[in-house]
């Protein structure tokens, strides 16, 4: 099993990113990954959404993308501005869907959207990321 990796970047705005198997449990540690950062960018109020957006990404890489890893990216592009990503190798852009009312599945994006000051997603040549960017309230 491949050991996670975490990086901090030394030059331009802070950011994280780490190497997770693409299995479930990784959710978590993708959601403490994400509350350090808000520690340490003392972004806490961002805390709570951040960690259910990631969950959500991160759940959706797992269910979808293809390869046995994912790369979770945490990044600060503003001072009160936080962006969480996660990089999958599958071109299969994301779907929001409408969930039937006793399904189980299909509230994913949706939760996102309204959690996010915005979210999407950007294509790479092997596969894409999906994002969702957060502010503290004031900012925009």
């Amino acid at each position: 099993m491949p050991q996670p990796t975490t990086r901090a970047r030394p030059t331009g705005h802070p950011g994280y990113s780490e190497t997770l198997p693409r299995e479930p449990a990784s959710a978590a540690t993708a959601r403490r990954l994400v509350r350090a950062a808000c520690a340490t960018w003392n972004l806490v109020g961002l805390a709570d959404d951040s960690a259910l957006i990631i969950s959500e990404l991160v759940s959706n890489a797992v269910q979808h993308a293809r390869r046995e890893s994912i790369r979770v990216i945490i990044e600060r592009p503003g001072a009160a501005r936080m962006r969480v990503g996660v990089v999958d190798f599958s071109k299969a852009q994301p779907v929001r869907k409408a969930p039937g009312p006793e399904g189980e599945g299909g509230r994913g994006l949706t939760l996102v959207g309204e959690l996010a000051a915005d979210w999407g997603t950007d294509p790479l040549p092997w596969g894409k990321q999906v994002w969702a960017e957060l502010h503290e309230k004031g900012e925009k």
